[in-house]
Order: structure tokens, then C-alpha cells, then sequence
């Protein structure tokens, strides 16, 4: 096989991989349970100072959508610092099969997607804006979790299927 040839096919998959990145950006996922799901750094802890003794705000990048997020997280229950790398899904439902969530918690034993993260939150999903010109469009969205927020905030494409008074599951995992 020649160079060129090679290099070529090195493109092709590195471009392929790059799509199946962003697919899971911001799309509903085959089971249609995530609705976004994406691989975040955190860059700084409290950018605008410490508010609360057993809360922090995290300031996080994603690797794959180019997204930027505030997260505010009870590190008194899941220590977060700088540089962690951390998996963050938003989900409509924890049932496997995709069924809507009832809002009660039962212990009934039975497996959820809860099961496969670390750190759940439940909330509700009360502000959407964009801001830009027609080609720098960037959409933010902002979640409420018991008065812990989440400011999400990157390409309109991404958050354009969630929806004003949602309420959602956020679930994370440390890489």
C-alpha cells in the first residue's frame, strides 16, 4: 500500500470516528433513553468563588461536542477536581426499556441506567437561550437539580430536543 494511499485511510478513520463522537452528541441514543451524553474535563472548581461548604461549582469542557458546562455538585458526597475527566449523560428516564419515569424512588432491586453511573441528580430544565449571529449560534440550556444548577451551553444542534419544564436525570461517572 502506498503513503498516500494510507494517509487517506487514516483520514477516513479518523473522520469516522469523530462522527460516531458527535452521534451521541446531543441525539438520542438507539434506546432513546440518553439524549445527551458526551466526555467532560473539569477546568476550574468555584470560578466566581466558594458559595456553599459541601457544594462546588465545576467549569468543564467536553472532549467530543465542544460543549462548556457549570455544574454545581455536592462534593461533600462525590469529591470532583481539577483535571477529573467524567462521562455526563442527560436522560428523560432511568428505565432500561425507556418507559417514563414515575417520579417516586423504589427499591424494588430492579437494574436502571442509574446503575451504571456514580453520581444521579433529578431535575427540571427551566431555561433555554441563544446567543449570536446566525452562523456563531450557541444555545444554553439550564437545569435546575433541587436548587444545584447546570448550565450547558454549545452548538444549538446538541440541546435541540430538549424541551422547556423537561425534567431530566443527570448521571455521571469519573473516567
Amino acid at each position: 500500500m502506498n503513503a498516500s494511499r494510507q494517509k487517506l485511510e487514516l483520514h477516513w478513520k479518523q473522520e469516522s470516528l469523530k462522527d460516531a463522537a458527535l452521534a451521541k452528541c446531543g441525539r438520542m441514543s438507539s434506546s432513546n433513553i440518553i439524549m445527551f451524553e458526551d466526555i467532560f474535563v473539569v477546568d476550574k472548581l468555584d470560578p466566581d468563588g466558594k458559595k456553599f461548604d459541601k457544594v462546588t461549582r465545576i467549569e468543564a469542557h467536553s472532549q467530543n461536542c465542544d460543549m462548556f458546562m457549570h455544574l454545581d455538585v455536592n462534593t461533600d458526597v462525590y469529591p470532583m477536581y481539577v483535571n477529573d475527566k467524567f462521562t455526563m449523560a442527560l436522560a428523560h428516564t432511568l428505565n432500561l426499556d425507556g418507559t417514563p419515569d414515575t417520579g417516586y424512588y423504589t427499591q424494588a432491586g430492579r437494574k436502571t441506567l442509574a446503575d451504571k453511573y456514580e453520581y444521579v441528580m433529578h431535575g427540571k430544565l427551566y431555561q433555554i437561550q441563544e446567543e449570536g449571529s446566525r452562523r456563531a449560534t450557541r444555545s444554553e440550556i439550564i437545569i435546575s437539580f433541587g436548587g444545584l444548577l447546570m448550565m450547558l451551553k454549545g452548538d444549538p444542534s446538541y440541546v435541540s430536543q430538549f424541551e422547556l419544564d423537561q425534567k431530566l436525570f443527570c448521571l455521571i461517572r469519573k473516567l
